[in-house]
């Protein structure tokens, strides 16, 4: 295993505490005797309930891993952007992303994503340089954690509108 680290790198940890709550009294004494539940926290900051994915059993009234995956991708991209379009002139007043990832399923039951697709909706300062935000866009693939950690691709087809 080689680990990316030049002299001027810095690693840092991320740290959560993941906590089964589906033990419905037996366990996992059988397959349906459990739930697909628990909960995220990380030191500081709120609790959020999770499940598995409502097609393998989880509650779909609650996030799942999948879901934390493109939320992840979406709001990192987001931020880099935003950081991005600020030090090229670009003055930005609304982001909203629908990204979706798309993942297929195996009849053995093992899965992955295979690609993503990001697709803000960007409230810009009238008259900006539309074609400029695209390239801002196109940069962000080299700056954003999760981007970088995920071996699947990921487009962007975003759209614009100017704020008066």
């Amino acid at each position: 295993k080689q680990i990316w680290m030049t002299s001027m790198s810095k690693e840092h940890d991320f740290t959560a505490t993941l906590k089964w709550t589906g033990n419905q009294g037996t366990g996992t004494s059988s397959y349906r005797a459990y739930t697909r539940d628990w909960t995220l926290q990380s030191e500081g900051k709120p609790a959020i309930a999770c499940s598995n994915d409502p097609l393998l059993g989880g509650n779909a009234g609650l996030y799942n891993p999948e879901d934390m995956l493109i939320a992840a991708l979406s709001s990192c991209h987001m931020l880099w952007f935003l950081h991005l379009a600020s030090d090229a002139g670009i003055v930005v007043h609304s982001y909203k992303d629908t990204p979706i990832g798309t993942g297929e399923s195996l009849p053995d039951g093992t899965g992955r994503f295979i690609c993503a697709e990001l697709r803000p909706n960007i409230g810009l300062a009238p008259n900006s340089d539309t074609a400029l935000a695209n390239d801002v866009h196109g940069r962000i693939h080299n700056h954003c954690f999760i981007a970088r950690s995920v071996n699947f691709p990921i487009s962007i087809n975003a759209t614009y509108f100017d704020v008066t």
